[in-house]
Parts: structure tokens; sequence; C-alpha cells
């Protein structure tokens, strides 16, 4: 069996929706995808996407209306699954939601933005530690995917200026330090391990043209345990496709 997995940040399930994201879906035809930064509760879900034929879906809103929240949306059978991060210091913001299949669990997370004059990185280092911990422990059952918006580009090769930005919020060395964490563990970066190649990037500022130049960043993620590595069999990047000011990120993996 291969499976077709997709992370997207729509950045508003509802603008996104007016800007094709069904069309998009479709186009590329996953058989599970994670949402990141819905912004809205289950009730102000576009009937459309809400309806989609064929999908068994999960919703995660933050307390705080138009912000944050994730989804995952699945064909195959969802055994189990949960929201959070089992540590109450981290929750109320709608950022992870963990599926369990037969093969494998899905981790679809929203990392915390360090924001731009990095008064949130203390805060951004303790979810690091705590995220760390909550996929290490999901890995003593079953193998673990991670996908979504992580908020980091682990390396230089990640973003397009990286002279200037080693003091900017995803780009700091204590960011890049707790993403290498899931590296020195063993946790796979499945577009990596297909593609070296420059000026790959999955989200661009809506400031000074930056997508149509690609001033971006690779920050958007599928992580997979040690365990599954002969399972992988390709990884993408879809930068031709609008909507968000992210892209989606796709992975190709059998069972």
């Amino acid at each position: 069996m291969q499976l077709k997995l997709l992370s997207w940040n729509v950045n508003g399930i509802r603008a996104c929706h007016q800007k094709g994201f069904l069309q998009s879906i479709q186009n590329i035809g996953p058989d599970i995808f994670g949402l990141q930064e819905i912004k809205a509760m289950q009730d102000q879900i576009p009937a459309e996407i809400d309806n989609m034929p064929g999908y068994e879906k999960i919703y995660h809103p933050a307390d705080r209306k138009g912000y944050s929240g994730t989804a995952i949306f699945s064909k195959l059978p969802i055994l189990e699954y949960s929201v959070g991060i089992n540590n109450p210091a981290h929750e109320g913001e709608g950022r992870v939601i963990t599926a369990r299949f037969e093969n494998f669990y899905l981790v679809n997370v929203y990392t915390p933005n360090s924001k731009s004059d990095l008064a949130r990185l203390d805060n951004r280092q303790e979810w690091d530690q705590a995220f760390f911990d909550y996929i290490t422990e999901l890995e003593k059952t079953l193998p673990v995917l991670v996908c979504g918006d992580l908020n980091v580009a682990h390396k230089e090769i990640d973003l397009a200026n990286p002279a200037t930005n080693h003091f900017s919020a995803g780009f700091t060395d204590e960011e890049r330090e707790g993403f290498q964490k899931y590296m020195d563990h063993g946790f796979i970066d499945t577009f990596r391990e297909f593609n070296q190649s420059p000026h790959r990037y999955s989200w661009w500022s809506y400031r000074t043209q930056s997508r149509a130049r690609n001033v971006g960043w690779r920050i958007d993620y599928f992580l997979a345990s040690q365990s599954l590595k002969a399972n992988l069999v390709s990884a993408e990047i879809h930068d031709q496709i609008h909507g968000s000011d992210h892209c989606p990120v796709s992975l190709d993996i059998k069972f």
C-alpha cells in the first residue's frame, strides 16, 4: 500500500477556500492531509470542505477565535486520536493533533513562532523540548510521522538570506538546535532525504513580493522515524500552489 500525505499551513481555511483550496487538494489527491493555522472554529469551516466525501475529519481549533488551530483529514480509518502534547503549559492554542493508524502515528503540528522581537523565544525553547519528549514517547509504541509548520529553517540552504537572519525568529541558534535534536535522535527530514537542491522554500513573506522573487524559507516538513526510512518513496514541495503564504508539502510512503 502506498500513501500520499500532505501538509499545508493554510493561513486561514476560509481565506484559502476562496483562493482555490479544494481544487488544489483534488489536484494532489492526498490520502491523508494535515492543515495548520485553520483560524476557525469547527462550525466556521466552509461546508464544501467539511463535507469533502471520503475523508474522516478532526478539528482542533484554538480557544481564541481566528487564531492558530489544526485539522487532519483522512481516507484511512483513524483508530484513535488525541489533541495537545500532554503538557498543560502548552495547551489552548490548537497546535497538535495525533492520529493513530495501523502502522504509524501522524502528528500534525503548528509550532509556536518566537515573534519578530524574539519575545516568545524562551517559550519556544520550552515547547521544542516538550514536543520532542512527546513524539519520542509515542515512538515507543509505533513509528511516528510529524507533519506541519515547524517554524524553523534548519540549515542555511533552507532560507534565501541566511547571513542576515541569524537573529530572526525561525533561524536563531536556539531554534535550529531544537530542530537538530530531532535529527540527532534519528528522525529523517524527508524532503532532504530526496532533494539537496537550494532555493526550495515553503513560506514567503507577503511583503516586498517575496514569493515572486523566491525569497523564502523552508519551514514546513515531514519528519519520519528512522525505522520508516525504507518505506519512504518521495517527498515534494508544491511551490506552484498558491492560496496561502505557505505552500503544501507532501510525502509518499509505502507499507
